[in-house]
């Protein structure tokens, strides 16, 4: 039902979106700020959240500009109340000691398999690079 309102929506309106592409970039942009800005303010009501949009997207920048991916970033904004939520339950359900975190052979499987991914790039970089140079003698 939603896929063909869209299409009853946008076959007639094509031609506004296609314009839309003339509009120069700088008020694009302002116009994204503004509305990202009203909409991160509307949620709460809270100026915290008109920070957290600012930090949030110079961090973005910032990965954009470095060459990193910024996919992880939204995931991690997007997933990070219901993690809040659930390490809050584990805290409670260990009486508020770390231990609960991690002790146990699962937790240390788990911690060690978040360590493999988080630092394979950086691994894979001096494995390649130490392969590299016995291979290729300068």
């Amino acid at each position: 039902m939603g896929n063909l309102l869209l299409l009853v929506l946008n076959l007639p309106l094509a031609p506004a979106w296609a314009r839309l592409l003339r509009i120069p970039r700088p008020y694009l942009y302002a116009g994204i700020l503004f509305f990202a800005s009203m909409g991160a303010y509307a949620v709460n009501a809270q100026p915290f959240d008109l920070f957290l949009l600012l930090t949030l997207g110079l961090l973005g920048f910032g990965m954009r500009r470095f060459g990193l991916p910024i996919l992880p970033l939204i995931v991690g904004v997007i997933l990070s109340p219901r993690a809040e939520l659930q390490g809050r339950r584990a805290l409670q359900l260990s009486g508020g000691e770390l231990h609960g975190l991690i002790g146990g052979w699962v937790s240390w499987t788990i911690y060690a398999t978040i360590l493999v991914v988080v630092l394979w790039p950086v691994l894979r970089r001096f494995v390649v690079s130490g392969v590299r140079g016995r291979l290729m003698p300068r």
